[in-house]
């Protein structure tokens, strides 16, 4: 393992997007990345499918053998606000990430210029403003799977910073063994877990995670509340909305620490940014006793086999 760096100044932002709206989005994401920049922070992670938003609660009418063209019309308003990557759109984060100086990691909703189909993905720029990576959810859950398709590329990428490996798993994908240990192998000890989870049971999973790869989490969620919602939807969206608790999204995010403590308490009901300076050598010293893919492994009993793609 290389030598790494010593402190690390987070930034988790615990965002609101302009629901429904890329391009106003994306100006709010490059602002808070400046706003956290200006802070010192070297790291900036953003929720699950902050862009255009997290199209929680809708189901665009579908039902098992049928759909309806008003709702076709909803779903084409979610569709011209995914992002293409790379385009213009992550042209402009970028740029943002390189006047802050820092690693930024923004989820999104991608869509695929090779197929047309919206993936959930997340991105990571370097302190450079480039591109380093693009993680494509491997298996949306539930009724996502109407909106998004399953990852055909981009499956496991893992980033060298100065703090050691950092890579990505969105949402569900964290309850995914194989999908963890794929990350393990790789080396992460700075673990981004973007999300829009906020019960009593994610955060158990999330410790888990911490300490079984005996890595930093840093677990991020959106806040919204369900006035947010444009009121210019077709079909049955506006019931569907009405139904809602009032803020179907309420944050919690939180930084783990390798041995399963909480960095940062959980904050709750409200936009923010959570900062907070972590030693990244906290990761080796806990696999001290436990490495899941070093000495505390058996690759002669149990393989596990990635198809990188």
């Amino acid at each position: 393992m290389k030598d790494i760096q010593k402190n690390l100044r987070v930034a988790l932002v615990q965002a609101t997007p302009v629901m429904f709206n890329k391009d106003a989005t994306i100006d709010k994401v490059c602002a808070q990345i400046r706003e956290a920049g200006k802070n010192g922070a070297e790291l900036i992670v953003f929720p699950e499918s902050l862009i255009p938003c997290y199209p929680y609660g809708l189901t665009y009418g579908f039902t098992v053998g049928s759909r309806t063209e008003e709702c076709r019309d909803d779903w084409k308003i979610y569709y011209d606000n995914a992002v293409v990557c790379p385009s213009a759109d992550t042209d402009k984060i970028g740029e943002a990430a390189r006047d802050a100086h820092a690693y930024v990691s923004i989820g999104y909703t991608e869509r695929g210029v090779e197929n047309g189909t919206l993936y959930c993905a997340n991105m990571i720029f370097g302190p450079d403003g480039k591109l380093l990576c693009n993680h494509r959810k491997l298996k949306p859950t539930g009724a996502e799977r109407l909106v998004w398709g399953d990852a055909n590329r981009d499956y496991f990428p893992v980033v060298e910073t100065p703090w050691g490996n950092m890579g990505a798993l969105i949402c569900w994908e964290n309850y995914m063994p194989l999908a963890r240990v794929a990350l393990y192998m790789k080396g992460v000890s700075l673990y981004l877990c973007p999300n829009t989870n906020n019960n009593p049971e994610w955060h158990d999973t999330i410790k888990h995670i911490a300490i079984e790869g005996k890595c930093y989490v840093f677990h991020v969620n959106q806040y919204f509340t369900k006035d947010m919602y444009p009121a210019d939807y077709h079909g049955p969206a506006a019931d569907e909305i009405a139904k809602l608790p009032v803020a179907p999204c309420n944050g919690g995010s939180a930084i783990i620490d390798p041995y399963g403590h909480y960095v940062t308490e959980p904050v709750w009901d409200k936009e923010c940014i959570i900062y907070a300076d972590i030693n990244p050598d906290e990761a080796a010293r806990a696999r001290m006793e436990f490495d899941p893919c070093g000495h505390y492994s058996r690759p002669d009993v149990t393989e596990l086999i990635i198809h990188e793609k």
